[in-house]
């Protein structure tokens, strides 16, 4: 099945609530790069190529680098990743997946590095990309060769 609804129009009221999450994250103190990352690593658990082509063409045109996009499903195994990227990116999975919640010991270094409200933003922002991950997914949305990106510059293809 290709063509689904559009939670857009279809529910517009809840879509919009999910819109003004996004904007809220943007009044936090996560940096956009950092919010970058939240959002593809999140997507690549999830499966969504939609947010994951989005939000890797975005990073890039902050200025990340290929090879830190390249590993990040396997950052663990490398030494690409700051100590606050380190503690952002496994909230995002245990966040993520759930069924695990976030452990004792993830949380303990995101107190270690970042403060309760920061530690509050970075577990609204990985909720915010589950969401929008679960709208692309049920819906079926691809990304298209050119999406334009949440800054609003047309992505690089």
């Amino acid at each position: 099945m290709s063509q689904r609804v559009n939670i857009r129009k279809a529910a517009p009221a809840g879509y919009a609530a999910v819109v003004h999450l996004e904007k809220y994250l943007t009044t936090t103190r996560i940096a956009p790069l950092h919010h970058e990352l939240i959002r593809i690593r999140a997507s690549q658990i999830n499966g969504c190529t939609y947010c994951m082509d989005i939000h890797a063409k975005d990073a890039l045109a902050l200025g990340e680098s290929s090879r830190r996009l390249f590993t990040l499903s396997n950052w663990r195994e490398t030494d690409f990743f700051t100590e606050e990227e380190q503690v952002i990116l496994a909230a995002t999975e245990e966040v993520t997946l759930i069924h695990k919640g976030l452990s004792d010991e993830t949380y303990a270094g995101a107190a270690r590095v970042f403060d309760e409200e920061y530690i509050a933003q970075l577990i609204m922002a990985v909720i915010v990309i589950n969401a929008w991950n679960r709208i692309g997914e049920a819906t079926n949305m691809k990304p298209a060769l050119a999406p334009v990106s949440v800054y609003g510059k047309k992505n690089l293809t």
